[in-house]
């Protein structure tokens, strides 16, 4: 049996390389927080997404992540609301947010204009993690250009308004690009290392051997990988193709065979790999909040990973690419 992530427990709380920060193995991610319905399939009230903030500061959760163009800032108003009403941001939590242009406003100035919202929403006067989020929707070169995006978040650091700067995104070709400029102090992955992904491999290591934290998210592909019957057909928030189906159902029968489901593997695949820093869990319900927290302490065989590591889809960037549907 592999070892298991005892919420608490020793390696439960570690340094994210590359900052001065230490987080919980298992992040609160706020994208479904402030209500989603096209993404994540529901609608969230005010009052439950605020309740799952709350229901996360009461466990061993100690790093929560966010954004500012979720729902409009309805996440970051939420862990807001959450933190008035426990008296403020607790000392041992970190909280992490991502910079998004207004429209095509991708500019410096929408940058420094990001970051002052989020400190407002969030209620924070000083933000300790800032990402520049999905940069590959834009241009390379206007971001990268003087007085851009890039710099603007580089400048923000050196003057101390905020702390570490990450690079959050998806399409690794084009992050990879992003990641070479050697500006970033944080890398955060989604969809792209999963049971069923692994396109992210190269990019890790770079980031890794550039001393930068890693942190992993979506790990369920948007839903794919939570549930071990019914549950979405989509993976990455677009239609998975056939061979993506057949290799997650070919999971849900080894997964069952070991007595869990695939969710619980997709949480522990994820927390077992020591390049991550951190794993971050979209949560939108606060009865999930223990229930995750249960699925990473598990105990697992390792055999179970050794059968669901033949059944992973051709090596391909097949979520980078349009599909064959």
């Amino acid at each position: 049996m592999t070892a298991p992530h005892v919420p608490g427990g020793a390696g439960w709380m570690r340094p994210l390389p590359g900052t001065s920060l230490t987080v919980s193995a298992v992040a609160l991610g706020g994208g479904p927080l402030g209500s989603m319905p096209d993404l994540f399939g529901e609608d969230v009230s005010p009052e439950r997404g605020i309740d799952t903030v709350r229901a996360a500061l009461h466990s061993d959760i100690r790093f929560i992540d966010t954004s500012n163009g979720y729902s409009g800032g309805e996440s970051e108003r939420r862990i807001g609301a959450a933190l008035t009403a426990a008296g403020g941001l607790p000392a041992d939590v970190v909280v992490a947010t991502k910079v998004d242009p207004e429209g095509a406003d991708y500019s410096g100035e929408r940058v420094r204009r990001s970051v002052e919202e989020s400190r407002a929403r969030l209620g924070m006067d000083h933000l300790p993690l800032v990402h520049l989020h999905d940069p590959e929707f834009h241009e390379f070169d206007d971001l990268t250009a003087p007085g851009g995006a890039v710099e603007a978040l580089v400048e923000l650091r050196e003057s101390g308004a905020v702390g570490a700067i990450g690079l959050a995104g998806g399409r690794v070709q084009e992050i990879a690009r992003y990641l070479a400029l050697g500006v970033f102090d944080v890398l955060l992955v989604h969809n792209r290392w999963t049971l069923l992904d692994r396109s992210a491999g190269a990019l890790l290591d770079e980031a890794r051997a550039r001393g930068m934290g890693v942190l992993n998210a979506a790990v369920y592909g948007g839903g794919i990988l939570a549930h071990q019957s019914g549950g979405p057909t989509s993976y990455g928030y677009r239609p998975a193709p056939d061979e993506v189906l057949a290799a997650a159902d070919a999971m849900r029968r080894v997964c069952a065979e070991h007595g869990t489901d695939i969710g619980t593997a997709a949480l522990q695949f994820s927390l077992r790999d020591e390049r991550f820093a951190a794993t971050i869990v979209g949560i939108s319900r606060p009865e999930r909040v223990a229930q995750t927290l249960a699925a990473a302490a598990a105990p697992l065989p390792d055999a179970l990973f050794d059968e669901l590591e033949t059944l992973v889809p051709p090596s391909r960037t097949w979520l980078d690419a349009p599909f064959d549907v």
